[in-house]
């Protein structure tokens, strides 16, 4: 008869979600979904908090990538303001945001992904952690906790602390860097960048061992969405959106990424307290677009920076110029550190980096905001409105997990036609459909802000462990 297999929780990623395989009578998967059930809410617990206050509440949506949402919500903060900041404010906050994806991307590589790549997926999965890493290949997971603890401290030298950082803030950045951080952070580069290289020179090195899962983890045509800069390269900060299909052609090119509402739409499914985003000039549901670091090294002509335009190059020449399988985005993951590392570098060597003139001071000139910046995981939209006062009395976010939502259901449903058969069910087989989502590495703490209708099913227990009543939605 038909049955479901409900995977629950997946493991290795950033919140919490459910994945339900549907098959037939023959035991073919017919449907498979992932459904994040947590929620959040956001969107309505800032309504009627200044509008400054806006980045400090929204660096609490997230542990793992809270400067991502303070640089998104000050440029909000920034257009109701209506101010520029100072370019070495400007130029302070890229800094920050750009230690912040080295160590998510650390976080997602080496801490989440590599005990599948180093082990096998269909290793023994109670040593399949990044504990037994250290003992099978202890420079791998040094380097990995290495880049990460890097990525930290760059934020903690710059904002007090590593995790929620008020420095950020409508304008600007709180404070003038010191010439005694700048002179710590750089010393730090250079052993960071070589530890981000032996990584990329170790996952190359192994990658026809995954060359099954290459093709077919999520391998599927699909649009692809991020910010450039002028010359067509990478740009986490500020930019114009780009859009392609998989064929290259663009779809959109040279966009203000601020009126979004023109060319994304937000759809909300039953199953799910995840939005659906979609590209509306393609329609519901066939709209799919994907962001984050696959896109952003597919959208873009170049990363602008040498070692990762080196690791750019060969990247095209293995795998074409756009490649679609969602396996490729680990090592999109590791050529975007490369990138980040190297802008860090970049301006922190700046001649005017140490200007004390780090903010503007403006009240409200304008009762809308929106703020873009590209987060670890791709495009990030912060969007307020407010009342003459400054209270926020609306709020919309499209966070990139939403993005990548429709992606993701695609991408399980594709490893879960390929790999799960129901009359031999196996530990590795459910592995790979939990494989191919932490591909994407959602962070579902942020992205949960959409009211869906999840099923609830409640029980009344005696002491004797007799159901007494029960409820279900």
């Amino acid at each position: 008869m038909a049955s479901d297999i409900i995977i629950d929780p997946v493991t290795r990623i950033e919140g919490h979600a459910k994945i339900t395989i549907r098959l037939n009578d023959a035991g073919q998967v017919t449907d498979a979904r992932f459904h994040v059930t947590q929620f959040r809410g956001f969107e309505r617990i800032v309504q009627g908090r200044p509008v400054h206050e806006m980045p400090s509440i929204m660096a609490r949506i997230c542990g793992i990538c809270p400067v991502s949402h303070l640089v998104a919500s000050a440029k909000a903060c920034d257009q109701i303001l209506a101010v520029q900041p100072p370019p070495t404010g400007a130029d302070l906050r890229r800094v920050m945001n750009l230690a912040q994806v080295v160590q998510s991307h650390a976080l997602s590589f080496f801490h989440l992904s590599a005990p599948d790549l180093l082990f096998g997926f269909d290793a023994d999965p109670a040593s399949r952690h990044l504990f037994a890493m250290l003992t099978a290949n202890p420079a791998l997971a040094r380097d990995g906790i290495g880049l990460r603890r890097f990525g930290q401290q760059v934020i903690e030298q710059l904002g007090g602390k590593r995790i929620h950082p008020a420095w950020i803030v409508p304008g600007g950045v709180e404070a003038p860097l010191t010439a005694e951080t700048r002179d710590t952070i750089l010393a730090a580069v250079p052993q960071a960048l070589d530890a981000t290289r032996r990584a990329l020179d170790w996952y190359t090195g192994e990658l026809e061992r995954w060359a099954e899962e290459a093709a077919v983890f999520g391998n599927f045509p699909s649009a692809f969405m991020a910010l450039v800069g002028p010359e067509g390269e990478v740009e986490h900060y500020d930019g114009r959106l780009r859009v392609i299909d998989a064929d290259g052609n663009r779809l959109a090119d040279d966009v203000d990424p601020r009126p979004y509402w023109n060319y994304i739409g937000e759809a909300v499914e039953p199953w799910s307290y995840l939005k659906s985003a979609y590209w509306t000039g393609l329609g519901y549901p066939g709209g799919v677009y994907r962001v984050g670091p696959l896109a952003r090294v597919n959208v873009a002509d170049r990363m602008g920076t040498p070692l990762a335009d080196e690791a750019l190059a060969a990247f095209r020449v293995r795998l074409g110029r756009i490649p679609t399988s969602s396996f490729h985005y680990h090592q999109a993951r590791l050529i975007d550190t490369l990138h980040c590392l190297e802008k860090l570098n970049e301006l922190l060597r700046k001649p005017d980096i140490l200007s004390s003139r780090v903010r503007a001071h403006a009240g409200i000139n304008a009762c809308e905001g929106v703020g873009v910046a590209e987060a670890p995981r791709g495009t990030l939209i912060h969007h307020y409105r407010v009342d003459d006062d400054g209270l926020v009395q609306w709020a919309n976010l499209l966070i990139a997990t939403g993005h990548n939502t429709m992606a993701m259901n695609r991408a399980v449903l594709e490893v879960a036609r390929h790999y799960v058969k129901g009359d031999r069910l196996a530990e590795p087989m459910l592995n790979r459909v939990e494989a191919v989502i932490r591909c994407y590495d959602p962070c579902l703490s942020c992205a949960t802000h959409a009211l869906g209708h999840l099923p609830l099913h409640v029980q009344l227990v005696g002491p004797t462990g007799a159901v007494i009543d029960e409820l279900r939605r």
